[in-house]
């Protein structure tokens, strides 16, 4: 499947979709001075193209019993890092999944009630993947901006 470059119009339909996914085709329609099958048909593009994902996203804001957990996991060999992360991607608990450059190979976020949590967590779900070497956590405690339209489209 051949992707294309994303036009003015498909940049403006995600904007659209962006700040609230329940717009209708037809508003967006009006708005772009485009039919209203126009919308439908480009949407149903990106989605199949994977270029973008319609989905309902949980506000972290009100998980007050809840803490953000960044994981940061080291492998024993570079050449386990895709492996490890392949791993990572299969539990579900874990909503973001990253090969890194840096410090750390793989970054990895979850939601968890506690320390106790956590720890619990990386000992029986992380450490025993095979090529993990070490983990290093951090608790996010006080977020000042979280904003869930940050996989924005770069030209």
């Amino acid at each position: 499947m051949t992707r294309r470059r994303l036009d003015e119009v498909d940049k403006s339909i995600v904007a659209h979709l962006s700040r609230d996914a329940r717009v209708s085709n037809g508003q967006i329609a009006g708005e772009l001075g485009v039919t209203e099958g126009t919308v439908r048909a480009r949407i149903k593009r990106m989605e199949e193209e994977k270029l973008i994902r319609i989905t309902a996203v949980t506000n972290i804001d009100r998980f007050r019993d809840a803490a953000l957990a960044y994981i940061w996991i080291e492998v024993e060999r570079s050449d386990q890092t895709r492996g490890v992360a392949g791993a990572l991607e299969e539990i579900d608990e874990l909503g973001f999944v990253g090969v890194m450059l840096g410090r750390s190979d793989i970054l990895a976020i979850t939601m968890v009630r506690n320390t106790e949590h956590l720890a619990e967590f990386i000992h029986q779900r992380i450490s025993v993947i095979p090529g993990v070497r070490r983990t290093e956590s951090t608790l996010g405690v006080n977020f000042v901006k979280h904003d869930y339209r940050m996989a924005r489209i770069v030209s």
